[in-house]
């Protein structure tokens, strides 16, 4: 520890920028602001602010992703008084938004912020979100260190490296109760804890970056806008087990994030904040990236090991697990990205003050990728214990089009559907587990009634057999059994045995797989199962499907309110419609390939689907 404290606190001011302006402009760069075309309204934030001569009265911050991806491209305007957010803008909207400046008003489109609550304490009942994860994302620049300064930053790692000792790093991490939030729930200290009580010698801190969950992306927003968090996390994990080396395992898929990280190791390196003798302490710690090449199966801790050692990603038997022999036989730590970024936080404001956040089993809050069929598409953090009702209808806006709820998958591919009847169950990892779901990493797909729960059980299973390393039978072989078994179900070709079959194998899949992707494959096939079984049983006894999705069970049939328009005849793709002007059309069933454009081009509902 470094005995100097004043020392290091001149160090830390040091490094920050004086002054900037009362007024700021913030607009999100993440990934989702760039697709939805922030370019070329920064450029236009940039001339108009230039020809107003507004330069030193306004700062303009390219931030991260906050969380609105609904709303993006969007633009915020704030000051110590107030703020605005200007939603799905367009090149034409920047000047009214720059000259309107002075008053933060103007009658563009508006995002009410009820979106970012960074508080917890001043966070009031009306108020869900509460933000310790995404508490940069979207308000600071991640490429400009001193913005992470400002905002407290490395003074968690100056804490550690001055006032505590590695087991007090390991023991305010166990008793704060956070659990890895990649999917299993490990409690984090624990895990620490193995690995510090290794004897001294190479160990090494992995941060797993590697999000291969169908629609989740919170990894890729925090390291897209708060880099420094996770290097910081880094470091004082590798000070509490004794580690001198970190890496930074993440998809390739991921440019964004990949560049600024890049530019935060370099600034922090620059610096001292990370390399050698960091802070004058003694203590070393230098953090390298290795990219994934997109293997799912490789967010398993052990498999990720194997690729970064160049080997192929499957997983093997533990124990020994990685905390005592992982990378190159070596104690090794694998947290991912949100585990990491809440270390900062804990370390400065106490475990017993992320204890009084969320539930008693599973502390602090959690990050959710909200996605399908709800209006607003985006992240959202809030405590644990919080309802799937207010998550997905009070933050998400509720189901799209005015359309009926039906399911809600959590936690990826490797969780379960849950239906109406569970809104008001506030969420975390025991509480989901004891409904036939799980936490996973975060993802949270909503649907409507227009979705096949059949179906969307074999979407899921599809992607697992597609990321499946192919290293053990009841994975390989046995999904595959899965999948042919509710392909039938699709095709009406099943009987009430095959749902006995379904769930026998299922069983015996999550019994007898090697790893986590293998155990939880079938849950998606369960969970509609034992909440959707009339479906099931509609596909397999009456031969239809409820939704309209499966194509193999629709019939499209002309009544007889045709009154011959042709418009239906006109845009079928396969031409099998025919029928003279002003005369009932025919539907060729051989031909009809079921893609449903004559039902939605018909007018006068004159197109019956069964």
């Amino acid at each position: 520890m470094i005995d100097n404290v004043e020392t290091l606190n001149q160090q830390l001011e040091a490094l920050k920028q004086k002054g900037s302006a009362a007024t700021k402009i913030l607009i999100s760069m993440g990934t989702c602001g760039i697709a939805a075309g922030a370019t070329p309204i920064l450029e236009e934030v940039k001339k108009c602010i230039a020809e107003a001569e507004l330069g030193d009265a306004v700062e303009i911050v390219e931030t991260g992703c906050v969380g609105q991806c609904f709303a993006e491209p969007s633009v915020e305007i704030c000051n110590s008084e107030s703020s605005i957010t200007y939603s799905n803008v367009k090149e034409r909207d920047v000047g009214s938004i720059v000259r309107h400046l002075a008053d933060i008003a103007s009658d563009i489109n508006t995002v009410e912020n009820t979106w970012y609550y960074p508080e917890i304490e001043k966070n009031e009942d009306n108020k869900i979100q509460a933000r310790i994860v995404l508490r940069n994302s979207g308000r600071i620049d991640p490429e400009k260190l001193e913005d992470y300064l400002k905002n407290d930053g490395y003074q968690a790692l100056g804490k550690v490296l001055t006032d505590m000792t590695p087991e007090d790093v390991v023991k305010e991490i166990s008793e704060s109760g956070l659990r890895g939030r990649g999917g299993g729930g490990f409690p984090t200290g624990v895990k620490w804890g193995f690995a510090a009580s290794q004897p001294a010698g190479q160990k090494y801190m992995i941060c797993n970056a590697d999000e291969g969950d169908p629609g989740a992306f919170m990894d890729r927003a925090v390291l897209e806008g708060d880099p420094h968090s996770v290097l910081e996390a880094m470091a004082i994990g590798a000070y509490a087990i004794g580690a001198d080396t970190g890496i930074i395992y993440i998809r390739a898929e991921y440019p964004l994030a990949i560049k600024r990280l890049k530019i935060a190791i370099k600034q922090a390196e620059d610096k001292a904040l990370l390399g050698k003798n960091i802070f004058g302490s003694g203590f070393n710690f230098k953090i390298q990236l290795k990219y994934g090449a997109g293997a799912f199966v490789c967010g398993e801790e052990t498999a990720l090991i194997h690729s970064i050692e160049g080997k192929r990603g499957e997983p093997t038997f533990k124990p020994p697990f990685p905390a005592i022999s992982g990378l190159w036989g070596k104690p090794t730590i694998v947290n991912n990205v949100e585990t990491y970024a809440n270390i900062p936080a804990i370390i400065r404001g106490g475990a017993k003050w992320f204890r009084s956040i969320g539930t008693e089993k599973s502390p602090g809050t959690k990050v959710f990728a909200l996605a399908g069929k709800v209006e607003n598409v985006g992240l959202v953090e809030v405590p644990m214990g919080t309802s799937l009702r207010d998550i997905i209808f009070t933050l998400g806006g509720g189901i799209k089009d005015g359309k009926e709820f039906k399911a809600v998958q959590t936690g990826g591919p490797s969780g379960g559907c849950l239906k109406a009847d569970r809104l008001d169950t506030g969420i975390d990892y025991d509480t989901l587990k004891a409904i036939g779901s799980m936490m996973g990493s975060g993802g949270m797909i909503v649907m409507d009634e227009d979705d096949c729960m059949v179906n969307i059980a074999k979407f899921f299973l599809d992607f697992t057999l597609d990321e499946s390393c192919g290293k053990c039978t009841p994975c390989r072989i046995g999904n595959t059994r899965l999948h042919e078994m509710l392909e039938r179900i699709c095709e009406g070709k099943a009987t009430m045995e095959t749902i006995v079959k379904l769930k026998n194998l299922a069983y015996a899949i999550k019994d007898t797989a090697l790893c986590g992707l293998g155990q939880t494959s079938p849950n998606p096939v369960l969970s509609t199962l034992a909440n959707f079984k009339d479906e099931y049983e509609a596909h397999i006894n009456e031969k239809s499907c409820p939704a309209g999705v499966c194509t193999k069970l629709i019939t499209y049939t002309v009544n007889d309110k045709c009154v011959g328009c042709t418009l239906c005849a006109r845009n079928c793709p396969v031409s099998c419609i025919s029928g003279e002007r002003k005369e009932m059309h025919l539907i060729d069933q051989e031909k009809c390939i079921k893609c449903g454009v004559c039902y939605q081009a018909c007018k006068f509902h004159a197109i019956d689907r069964t």
